[in-house]
C-alpha cells in the first residue's frame, strides 16, 4: 500500500518478544520508536490537534502552543505541518538537544523559559506558565496543555488494539513510564477493558511526585512529575495497579545494556521500564506476556545516556546494574536466544 501522508505512518509498530530464562514470562517490546517522529507521543499529539480542530477551539491556520521536553513537541510539529498550522514549543534546558533540533527542522518556533535552573531540575511549572501566557497573547493560538487534555489519553486506542492483536489476546501485564499520565491512562484503561486481570504498572523516576514520594531532581527526560508541579488531570490512578520508582542509574544503565546485548537503542525512560519489569518478573509479581513500550529511541540521547563522560561527570555510572541484569537474564542468554526465542511480529 502506498500512503499519502506522513501521519499515516503512525502506529502499526512491530513487537519484539524476549523470553526471560528461569521464569514463565516474556517481555513484549512494542517498538514505538518506529513512529515517524520517533516516539509513542506521535499518537497523542496528532489526536490532540484533531480534537481541537474538530471542536473548533483551534481554527485552520491557527497556532499550537505546548510545553514539552521534546517528544510531544516533535509530534505536534509534524501535525502542524500536515494541518497547515504554526507550532510554538516551550522548552527548558532539560530537553535533549537532538529533540530540539528535530522540532526546529520541522518548522517549530522554539521558546526557552527564562531563569536559572540546576542541570537536573525540570522547569515544568515555568514552561506551563509561559505556554499559557503565549496562547493568551497570540491571536488564534491554543495551549494544548497535554497534562489536562483528555485527547492525550484518547490518542492511544490504536496502541491498545494493535497490542492485543500482536499478543493474540494474551497479556499478563503492562509496564510503562508515567509523566503527564496520558499514555499510562489511555493504555491501561484499554487493556483493562480487554481483560481486567491484566496487571498495570506505572514507572516514575526516583524524585518524581506522581505516587506521593518526596520530590528531588532527576535526569530522566520526558517522564515523571517534578517537585513543585502538580500531577496532570489526565492521569487516572484507578486503572493503575502498581506505581514504582526507578533511579537514573538503573534506567540509563539498562538502556546501555539493551544496546550492547540486543542491538536496540532505547531512551532512558524505556530503560527504566525494562529494569522494573524484569525486577517484578523475578519477584514473582508479573508473569506471562509483559508488554513494555519502547517509548522512544536512544538515538536522541547519544550525547547523554550513551556518553560515558557525561554519565561519569554526574555520578550516574553504576556497573552493578549490568551485573543485576546479567543475573536476571543469564550471561549467555542473548547468544543462546539468538537461535530460538527472539521473534518479531507485526500487526
Amino acid at each position: 500500500m502506498i500512503l499519502t501522508k506522513v501521519s499515516e505512518l503512525i502506529g502499526n509498530t512491530p513487537m519484539l518478544g524476549i523470553y526471560i530464562p528461569g521464569t514463565d514470562a516474556r517481555l513484549l517490546l512494542k517498538i514505538e520508536k518506529n513512529n515517524p517522529g520517533g516516539s509513542i507521543k506521535d499518537r497523542m499529539a496528532r489526536n490532540m490537534v484533531l480534537a481541537a480542530l474538530k471542536s473548533g477551539r483551534l481554527k485552520p491556520g491557527g497556532v499550537v502552543v505546548e510545553s514539552s521536553s521534546g517528544n510531544t513537541g516533535i509530534g505536534l510539529a509534524m501535525a502542524a505541518v500536515e494541518f497547515g498550522l504554526q507550532f510554538i514549543a516551550v522548552v527548558d534546558h532539560h530537553a535533549a538537544q537532538d529533540k530540539i533540533a528535530v522540532m526546529k527542522a520541522l518548522g517549530a518556533d522554539i521558546r526557552f523559559v527564562a531563569g536559572t535552573y540546576r542541570e537536573d531540575e525540570v522547569a515544568v511549572v515555568e514552561r506551563q506558565r509561559l505556554a499559557a501566557e503565549l496562547a493568551e497573547q497570540i491571536p488564534g493560538a491554543v495551549f494544548m496543555n497535554q497534562s489536562d487534555n483528555a485527547a492525550n489519553a484518547g490518542g492511544y486506542s490504536d496502541f491498545v488494539r494493535e497490542t492485543i492483536v500482536q499478543a493474540e489476546g494474551v497479556i499478563g501485564a503492562y509496564v510503562g513510564c508515567v509523566g503527564t499520565g496520558g499514555s499510562m491512562t489511555g493504555i491501561a484503561r484499554g487493556l483493562k477493558q480487554h481483560n481486567p486481570d491484566i496487571v498495570t504498572v506505572a514507572v516514575e523516576p526516583a524524585g518524581s511526585i506522581v505516587f506521593g514520594h518526596p520530590g528531588y531532581p532527576y535526569y530522566q527526560s520526558g517522564t515523571g512529575t517534578p517537585a513543585g508541579d502538580t500531577v496532570g488531570l489526565v492521569l487516572d490512578y484507578s486503572c493503575i495497579d502498581l506505581g514504582v520508582q526507578v533511579t537514573d542509574s538503573q534506567a540509563f544503565e539498562t538502556s546501555r545494556y539493551i544496546a550492547r546485548h540486543l542491538a536496540l537503542l532505547v531512551g532512558g525512560s524505556t530503560g527504566g521500564t525494562i529494569f522494573k519489569a524484569l525486577e517484578l518478573i523475578h519477584k514473582g509479581v508479573l508473569s506471562g506476556n509483559v508488554v513494555v513500550p519502547i517509548a522512544d529511541g536512544g538515538e536522541k540521547y547519544l550525547h547523554t545516556v550513551f556518553d560515558d563522560k557525561w554519565l561519569d561527570e554526574r555520578d550516574l555510572l553504576d556497573p552493578g546494574v549490568a551485573s543485576q541484569l546479567d543475573a536476571w537474564l543469564g550471561k549467555n542468554h542473548w547468544q543462546e536466544s539468538s537461535s530460538a526465542p527472539l521473534q518479531l511480529s507485526v500487526a
